[in-house]
């Protein structure tokens, strides 16, 4: 055996599992060596967030933390309860790269820079003097008698006792997530569930969405329909696009259209005033409209509607002239208009694609795991991470931190 070429453990991928798991066995003494494809480490990790990094959600109690992982949440309990969120904020703390809370329990470095979080991960690695060689994919994997024996890459052939799988899945492709180690994966004998994007934004054809585009709709409530029968809700942020809705309100109900749009036209309803009725919603615009009565209706509207919204929304109320003083606006012109603010319309034609995804889902079963080390059931010397693994999850940090638990798993175990 060429010792030179030969590693305790051999990690494919260089992204967040995959640096958790290569430090993480680093750090127990291991000789570990990290194939990378790209010309740096964590090039999906330094943009996500939108350039902060949702780093992970700091719910504390576990059965409510794992719930957001659906029917996955019963695999999970031994790999969080040994690394979980409590020591995620620890792991980043405690390597000087302090954390912070927002709404929704949603944790970002205090920094808000998702390029701290690779740097720290990287440190992580090169502490443990892991052996990462950058702009060099994996070519190859050579299997014999239920095991891998060898992997090829630009510069030869390395041997391994263990073998961790941490490639990504096929979000945002341009960073190198392009799906390999589910073909990997499946010719090594594991089922793969077909990716879809699932955390990702959604096509609309409205002509007023485009030109708000860039607006956000705030603490609005979004109603689906398919062929015209609700189907279900959800409460948030909607962010207005020039292709259709984003925000984590959209993000996170992207799965569900995506089940209705394969059994029918799907149509939304906006409210922008969820907390109140139509009766409460009148009685308040009587109100204010009373207090301002020589003001022009466009000017109220600025001052009730989210910002920078108002004259694209009056424009979709029939019969209403803007530039009326609100002591003129007649009962039906103001049912007219709160009818609109309470169900803006949206046409729904599909979902935005795998570059606009946060997370796709897809990968191996968790039934062909052993979830408390990230061994794989079909081969002993193979363990997997990360979005390779079939578990879907909201935004909001849960995704990350699934990053963080199995690669820590993995590296602890291999």
């Amino acid at each position: 055996m060429d010792t030179s070429r030969h590693f305790d453990v051999i990690v494919i991928g260089g992204g967040a599992a995959g640096l958790m798991a290569a430090g993480r066995a680093a750090e127990r003494g291991c000789k570990v060596l990290l194939f990378e494809k790209n010309k740096k480490v964590g090039k999906k990790l330094s943009i996500s967030g939108g350039g902060r990094c949702n780093i992970t959600n700091a719910e504390e109690d576990l059965k409510v933390l794992l719930s957001n992982y659906g029917s996955s949440e019963q695999f999970l309990y031994s790999a969080f309860s040994e690394f979980g969120v409590k020591e995620t904020f620890k792991f980043f703390e405690s390597r000087k790269l302090p954390l912070k809370v927002e709404e929704r329990k949603r944790t970002f470095p205090k920094s808000e820079k998702a390029p701290d979080v690779v740097d720290a991960l990287a440190t992580y690695v090169a502490k443990g003097s892991v052996d990462v060689r950058l702009g060099t994919p994996v070519r190859q994997i050579i299997m014999a008698d239920g095991l891998i024996k060898s992997v090829v890459a630009s510069g030869g052939e390395y041997t391994a006792d263990s073998y961790i799988f941490a490639s990504g899945g096929v979000s945002h492709p341009e960073t190198g997530s392009t799906g390999d180690g589910f073909l990997w994966l499946r010719e090594l004998g594991h089922t793969v569930k077909e990716p879809t994007p699932t955390i990702v934004p959604l096509k609309a054809r409205d002509v007023w969405i485009r030109t708000l585009m860039g607006k956000t709709l705030t603490n609005a409530k979004i109603t689906f329909y398919q062929d015209d029968k609700k189907r279900f809700a959800s409460s948030g942020d909607i962010l207005l696009t020039h292709f259709g809705l984003s925000g984590p309100t959209i993000l996170n109900s992207a799965g569900r259209v995506s089940d209705l749009l394969h059994a029918g036209r799907v149509t939304a309803r906006i409210d922008l005033f969820p907390k109140l009725d139509v009766g409460e919603l009148d009685k308040m615009l009587v109100d204010y409209f009373e207090d301002n009565k020589n003001k022009l209706l466009r000017n109220v509207a600025r001052e009730l509607l989210p910002p920078g919204t108002a004259d694209g929304l009056l424009a979709l109320v029939p019969n209403i002239n803007p530039e009326k003083k609100v002591h003129s606006i007649t009962r039906d012109e103001r049912r007219a208009l709160i009818d609109t603010l309470k169900a803006l319309p949206v046409s729904i034609t599909g979902l935005m694609g795998y570059d606009k995804a946060v997370v796709a889902d897809g990968g191996v079963p968790l039934t062909e795991m052993d979830m408390r080390t990230m061994r794989s059931l079909r081969s002993s010397n193979i363990f997997i991470v990360g979005d390779l693994l079939n578990i879907k999850r909201p935004s909001g940090g849960f995704s990350l931190q699934l990053c963080w638990t199995t690669g820590y798993i993995a590296g602890s175990h291999a």
